[in-house]
């Protein structure tokens, strides 16, 4: 299994997960041209794209969607909430409905050599989910947007090999910055975003001898940053488990360009 972030912020998200001959995209959150490029750095053409998986229709998840059907004629998979959110925002009519597919939270699909499973999250969004990947005996968990998590959310992730996990924003930072009050209620309620000590608190819930790689995932430009993310989280488990040598290796997934390959 290979796992890369092509890219992860609050300005744009886009995961690509592959298996042999299998190539897939969480979200495309950005442009047509960046995600080419970052799919080039990786040796995976776009054409060889077996179909982009959408986890909710907010624009820092779908913006490059409508230029890759346009271009490559890409399938485009989603729950029928976020589908039609899809082509309501659709407005030069790219995408038919040839293009697109429904899927249903915790429902088993399949797609080339790789299992997905689709589960709900907690955010402000049409019909939201996450995805876990299955291939090979390898497993991939991909989450993010979550205001909240629960036992059904460490349920569908447990085991996974390679997480991809948000750590959105610094409490303090998210309060003392210039948004709106409006907004940081939003951002801090129960269909908002993951702080980095939440992050950090579902992580250890998730440690187990199979977990390899943790990407902190889907930071927020104005009210976090790498460093912060990582000692945060890295602070956290310490206090809930005691573990001070991370088990796993753990990174901050970049909001500018591709991560390195992850492989499995």
């Amino acid at each position: 299994m290979r796992v890369c972030s092509i890219a992860s912020g609050s300005s744009g998200n886009c995961i690509y997960v592959g298996y042999k001959n299998t190539n897939i995209l969480i979200d495309s959150g950005i442009s047509r041209k960046r995600i080419v490029e970052g799919l080039d750095k990786i040796g995976v053409r776009p054409n060889e794209l077996d179909g982009i998986l959408v986890t909710h229709e907010h624009i820092d998840h779908i913006q490059g969607i409508y230029m890759m059907v346009k271009m490559f004629d890409v399938p485009v998979y989603a729950t029928c909430g976020t589908l039609d959110a899809i082509r309501s925002k659709d407005k030069q009519g790219v995408i038919s409905m040839n293009h697109l597919y429904e899927v249903h939270a915790d429902e088993y699909i399949t797609l080339g050599q790789m299992g997905i499973i689709p589960f709900k999250i907690s955010h402000d969004a049409a019909d939201p989910v996450c995805y876990t990947v299955l291939a090979g005996g390898h497993k991939a968990g991909i989450v993010t947007d979550l205001g909240m998590y629960s036992d059904y959310t460490i349920e569908h992730l447990k085991d996974s090999e390679i997480l991809m996990l948000e750590a959105n924003h610094d409490i303090s930072m998210l309060e003392a910055g210039s948004y709106p009050y409006n907004l940081k209620r939003r951002i801090l309620s129960r269909y908002g975003h993951l702080s980095n000590e939440d992050s950090g608190r579902l992580l250890c819930s998730l440690i187990s001898p199979r977990l390899k790689h943790v990407s902190l995932a889907h930071l927020s430009k104005e009210n976090n940053y790498p460093q912060l993310a990582y000692q945060a989280v890295k602070c956290q488990i310490w206090e809930e488990t005691g573990i001070n040598e991370l088990p796993f290796h753990m990174e901050v997934a970049q909001r500018d360009k591709p991560s390195e390959l992850i492989k499995i």
